[in-house]
């Protein structure tokens, strides 16, 4: 069944009796070719590139919960492609260009909204930094735009120009970047991998996997074995305990990185802005409310909630450059499981076990890199070998002197 203007005219007339349920509810097989581990985003857009891209039928995705019920749905839906290593710029920029044709691919509604992103700058370091990366992007194929004060005050005059500690002296504008509705991503993925012929099962759990000579052969579920010829984990920030049950320890800390949304508000913000002199980025949706978030709980945890702390450094944030925001009510938060690398880039691997692949150590950066991760992941299980703008995203990268630290603050990974 395809969405299009015609069919809701149908169906309104009709009493919209023809609707039918967006993916199957199938029982596991015995045997599959691929199975995938997670059913969040970069799972469900793996599942759905190897059955659309590289042919692949046999093909399942297990997930826990139910679908979309990770960190696909509690993030703050930004998309962007605005950053300066060679190693990261070429993958996101590539994500971008797969995010301004998704809807169409998929024949749905991720309503994909880019209306830019402003990153502002307070002190000339950062307008130094800003302008450096800003090139960096240009040279990638991505769009940059370097602003002045002025060029800042003529796109969002309603900031606070004139504080003391914080003063707005410039600002990089990614005019393609945006926001999508995160739930509907992961929908129309699984929607889209349903109807190329994969399995997606809820409601199994992965409790360990079977490992025979030094080959993954199948994994053991709630609902029982199932053997697979290769299988790919992509679970964010459980990758540390169901990696365990391989008998891998990953170079990843999970932290909780909460996010927020306001009472619903007239037309406020234009795009998305983040503060430079704190940690804070915001953005509007399509109901008006403010979605913000800023960093994570630096303790460890597998928790999907978070604590005070980080909410009143975001407050705090925020009236520092929005005053206005005072007397906006906050309507309900929520926390997402974050795999934190060392060098703050993800994998995106096989392991030293045939047959069992890696995607994982994405940071709080995993959102936007939905299509190109799904699409590099399945090049790889697919034809075993590295997709070539994954090649960096290598497990022994540390040990080989290749990292990709895109923030600078070495092997600290609650700071990346």
């Amino acid at each position: 069944m395809r969405f299009s203007a015609l069919k809701i005219l149908t169906e309104g007339l009709t009493g919209n009796k023809g609707w039918t349920p967006h993916w199957r509810e199938p029982e596991p097989k015995k045997e599959y070719d691929i199975i995938i581990v997670g059913g969040g985003g970069h799972g469900l857009a793996t599942a759905y590139y190897l059955a659309k891209k590289y042919g692949q039928k046999n093909i399942a995705v297990l997930e826990k919960g139910w679908l979309g019920s990770g960190n696909i749905g509690r993030n703050t839906t930004i998309v962007r492609s605005n950053y300066m290593l060679p190693e990261n710029n070429p993958f996101y920029e590539h994500s971008m260009k797969l995010w301004e044709g998704l809807e169409q691919e998929l024949n749905y509604n991720a309503m994909m909204s880019q209306r830019g992103i402003l990153n502002l700058g307070h002190s000339d370091a950062q307008r130094d930094g800003f302008a450096r990366r800003g090139n960096a992007m240009l040279m990638s194929g991505a769009d940059a735009v370097l602003l002045d004060r002025e060029g800042v005050r003529k796109m969002v005059p309603f900031l606070n120009f004139d504080d003391e500690r914080f003063p707005i002296k410039c600002g990089l504008w990614q005019p393609r970047a945006g926001t999508a509705r995160h739930d509907a991503v992961a929908w129309g993925y699984a929607r889209g991998a349903d109807q190329n012929g994969v399995d997606i099962i809820q409601n199994c759990e992965v409790t360990g996997f079977q490992i025979e000579n030094g080959v993954c052969t199948g994994v053991e579920t709630s609902k029982g074995k199932i053997k697979a010829k290769k299988v790919g984990v992509c679970v964010a920030g459980s990758s540390s305990r169901v990696m365990e049950k391989a008998g891998m320890r990953l170079p990843i800390e999970s932290h909780v990185l909460q996010a927020f949304v306001s009472e619903g508000l007239k037309l406020t913000i234009p795009g998305v802005v983040t503060f430079g002199a704190g940690h804070l980025y915001i953005s509007q949706s399509d109901k008006g409310g403010l979605v913000f978030g800023g960093d994570i709980d630096k303790y460890n945890s597998y928790a999907q909630r978070g604590n005070l702390p980080v909410i009143e450094h975001c407050a705090e944030d925020m009236m520092a450059f929005l005053p206005m925001l005072g007397r906006a009510r906050l309507l309900r938060m929520w926390g997402g499981l974050m795999d934190m690398s060392m060098d703050g880039t993800p994998f995106i691997d096989k392991t030293h076990i045939g047959g069992l692949y890696f995607n994982g150590g994405w940071c709080y950066g995993g959102f936007k890199a939905t299509p190109a991760s799904g699409d590099c992941y399945a090049h790889l299980l697919a034809k075993d070998t590295p997709h070539p703008l994954a090649e960096g995203f290598r497990l022994d990268r540390f040990m080989r002197g290749q990292m990709i630290d895109e923030k600078g603050v070495g092997a600290q990974p609650n700071q990346h």
